[in-house]
């Protein structure tokens, strides 16, 4: 067994560390430990290794990801500057087809990343997402919309 089983988590934790709580010597030694340790506590987890799928439908979810971020930072500053009491936000329940633990955790990355959505609650028996939009209008085009938009595209790159 090896002293450092996940070398790239290993680093990446070091750095942060390091970005977090400045450069000395105790910091390295201390966070070297830290990452060490915390790369060999991810052995118990036994995770599944990810199988991705390379190739255009992670570029093309890459592009919707990017474009509704920038449309959405622009709808919530217009909301929260023009219209804060008009607006009525509210629950959805999202039924979801994903099963990979890799997709749902990029999908929950991508509601939660764009502003004025939040993933709330995943319920793995009965695979819906609950997810808090800011401005709820229509619950049926949020649902399609995401199912369309993210799912399928997941679906391809994960399952």
């Amino acid at each position: 067994m090896r002293l450092v089983p996940h070398p790239f988590l290993t680093l990446a934790l070091l750095l942060m560390w390091i970005l977090l709580t400045g450069f000395s010597p105790g910091h390295v030694l201390l966070g070297g430990l830290v990452a060490i340790l915390t790369s060999r506590a991810m052995l118990s987890l036994k995770p599944e290794p990810a199988r991705v799928r390379f190739g255009l439908p992670m570029l093309r979810l890459a592009v919707i990801v990017s474009a509704d971020i920038i449309r959405s930072n622009i709808a919530v500053a217009r909301i929260v500057l023009f219209r804060p009491r008009e607006r009525k936000s509210g629950f959805i329940h999202l039924p979801t087809e994903l099963r990979s633990p890799y997709a749902l955790a990029v999908l929950a990355i991508i509601v939660t990343a764009t502003p004025g959505s939040l993933w709330v609650q995943h319920d793995a028996r009965r695979h819906i997402i609950l997810i808090h939009v800011l401005d709820l209008i229509d619950e049926e085009e949020w649902v399609r919309q995401l199912k369309h938009r993210y799912e399928r595209l997941l679906m391809e790159i994960f399952e």
